[in-house]
């Protein structure tokens, strides 16, 4: 058996050197280095920003969405946009271990990848079924966890589509709990979404009845998804692209202080102002979505003449994947929905 690099270089076609994540091309051939896991796939979890961008260029039809799917695969081996350059992860049965993996993972193990699809080494046999309202697609086919590419075994208490859909976005709530502090005020933006109502809630918990959180979309359903769960302090129904909008609606909640703590879970474009002006001098700024540029975030805040802390959406925080299980555990209503919606 091949012996094979911890962070999947061996699997690297183009261009050489390149790690997986930022290669164009890498090796989906499903035969296993000796430290890799195979993984008979059961459904994708696309991002968000990526379904969107493939539903929008598919015209909503599925059958093109389809296509788009598979001619992405085929043509990279992993399921990497080509214009969000964004992936999302999966759920899947193990089906063989390497011998020199160092882990606990075994066949027949039922596991969510940690990792993004991005990076994934990927064949997809065929689609089974698209739900475009979860971004998620069912799919007969295989994929490669590296060595260094971390997992989740699936819960026994927690369904497994509903599992998927919270651990997709795990990062975002584990972020929050280690930024958010008592006392603060935190400004969740897109808070009606999917990523947004775990971190609404784990922003109401960190920051406790002295601080104040406040969620901003730009959808009424999602708004009004968002007052029904009841875990933020002030609603608003905004479009984040429109920055002086959203500074003005924040300052004026704020008495002029303007938020410690800034999350930005949208998947559209052109909103990284908006984050950065409700955002007080000192602050933080957590681009957690894939759809946010961090060119413009950084040379905009520059502009503007913010002193603040940008903090790329990292989907790894270290006990994200517990942080974000036990929001289900702890919150009857966000389970319910998330069954409802996602399930």
């Amino acid at each position: 058996m091949k012996k094979g690099c911890p962070y999947g270089t061996h699997r690297v076609i183009s261009p050489k050197g390149a790690l997986p994540q930022p290669a164009d091309v890498i090796d989906n051939t499903m035969e296993i280095y000796d430290n890799e896991v195979l993984i008979d796939v059961m459904t994708l979890n696309i991002d968000s920003a990526s379904f969107t961008e493939i539903e929008k260029r598919a015209g909503e039809d599925i059958e093109e969405i389809k296509k788009t799917i598979l001619q992405i695969v085929e043509k990279a081996g992993k399921m990497k946009n080509p214009w969000t350059g964004s992936g999302g992860m999966l759920i899947g049965t193990v089906n063989e271990v390497g011998p020199n993996y160092v882990g606990d993972l075994k066949a027949g193990d039922k596991v969510a990848t940690l990792v993004s699809l991005s990076l994934t080494p990927l064949k997809i046999d065929e689609i089974l079924d698209i739900r475009p309202d979860i971004d998620q697609v069912d799919i007969k086919g295989q994929a490669i966890l590296f060595q260094s590419g971390l997992y989740a075994k699936l819960p026994d208490d927690i369904p497994q589509s509903l599992a998927l859909a919270a651990l997709d976005v795990a990062g975002a709530p584990a972020q929050t709990a280690k930024f958010a502090k008592v006392g603060d005020t935190v400004l969740v933006v897109g808070g009606g979404g999917k990523a947004g109502m775990l971190v609404t809630y784990e922003a109401k918990k960190r920051v406790g009845v002295t601080g104040k959180v406040i969620v901003i979309d730009g959808l009424e359903s999602a708004i009004n998804r968002a007052k029904k769960l009841g875990y933020a302090d002030e609603y608003v129904l905004a479009d984040a692209t429109d920055s002086m909008e959203i500074y003005n609606i924040v300052s004026k909640l704020t008495d002029g202080k303007l938020a410690d703590l800034v999350i930005n879970c949208v998947n559209i474009e052109n909103t990284e102002m908006s984050c950065i002006l409700s955002c007080k001098q000192h602050g933080v700024v957590y681009l957690f979505s894939m759809a946010t540029s961090f060119t413009k975030a950084a040379l905009g805040a520059e502009g503007v003449s913010k002193d603040i802390e940008l903090i790329v959406g990292n989907g790894y925080c270290e006990g994200h994947a517990d942080i974000t299980l036990q929001v289900l555990r702890e919150s009857e209503p966000i389970r319910k929905l998330f069954q409802e919606l996602y399930a």
